[in-house]
């Protein structure tokens, strides 16, 4: 059996005397794209956070390659291999398309790697960047902001991208396309890892879905076997997520509980919540 690319060990975060993540325990393979979904608030984005080094677990492991990152500074993660987009980009509006580029290669700037090999291979995905490439940031559309957020996590050549809300305020049209692009970078080997508001996107372009409830992991499992159901999906992300989905006809009950478990939940409304998913189910 393949060992994981990255493996989070029950981690605890607080933020002050707040706690964030209860337990969180998830893995990733090499190669492989797992969805992060979950209401607001139920700790998808400090879950990244922690794995990126912006966050320290007071508890728990988290693993990249079997060795220890929690608690490493995130320049260091970075050069590990884990790239992380943010939400809303976080680009240096002011510099040009190809400055932040550069700002992205930082990393590996040392390890011999030629900067215009890296940016050239890059920017296949993304030639509307090759012609803006003189062009503040600041001044691109919203889709274009997003793919030089995208490109310049990739400028560090990671193994594991770490992407939260690519779909933020940007249309449809482009939001596939964002998805087709992390489907290129991913059958080139990449793995990849996702939080995204469009739940059903996000499972649609995925292997594997962990659902978080209030901090902690309520259910995982094959992202196909979440979609092809809108009871699991309406009960931890509400009825408005399951609603806007497809059919659940692609799939049995039998099928979908063979593929998606169930996580003991601490706290009584996590067990409330796990409770009603088996009867659904």
């Amino acid at each position: 059996m393949t060992e994981p690319l990255l493996d989070i060990r029950e981690i605890d975060v607080f933020y002050g005397p707040i706690q964030a993540l209860r337990g969180i325990s998830m893995s990733i393979a090499p190669g492989e794209r797992v969805a992060l979904v979950g209401a607001n608030g139920a700790g998808k984005t400090t879950t990244l956070r922690t794995i990126s080094g912006l966050l320290k677990p007071t508890k728990g492991q988290v693993l990249f390659d079997g060795e220890p990152i929690q608690g490493m500074k995130a320049n260091k993660v970075v050069q590990r291999g884990v790239a992380h987009l943010p939400e809303g980009r976080e680009l240096f509006s002011g510099l040009t398309v190809e400055e932040n580029i550069r700002c992205g290669f930082w990393s590996q700037r040392r390890g011999g790697k030629s900067f215009r090999e890296q940016r050239d291979r890059v920017m296949d995905h993304f030639p509307i960047l090759r012609e803006r490439a003189k062009q503040a940031a600041g001044t691109l559309s919203g889709g274009e902001q997003q793919m030089l957020g995208v490109a310049r996590a990739l400028m560090s050549d990671p193994r594991l991208l770490v992407v939260d809300e690519l779909s933020l305020g940007l249309a449809p049209k482009i939001v596939a396309q964002l998805f087709d692009i992390l489907g290129e970078i991913n059958a080139q080997g990449t793995a990849v890892l996702i939080v995204e508001q469009f739940v059903h996107m996000a499972l649609a372009n995925t292997d594997r879905a962990y659902v978080l409830a209030k901090g902690e992991v309520a259910l995982e499992g094959a992202s196909s076997a979440l979609l092809a159901d809108p009871n699991l999906i309406a009960t931890y992300l509400g009825e408005g997520a399951a609603a806007s989905g497809p059919s659940s006809a692609a799939a049995t009950p039998a099928a979908v509980s063979r593929s998606v478990r169930s996580r003991p939940a601490s706290s009584s409304n996590g067990a409330k919540r796990a409770k009603a998913a088996a009867r659904k189910r």
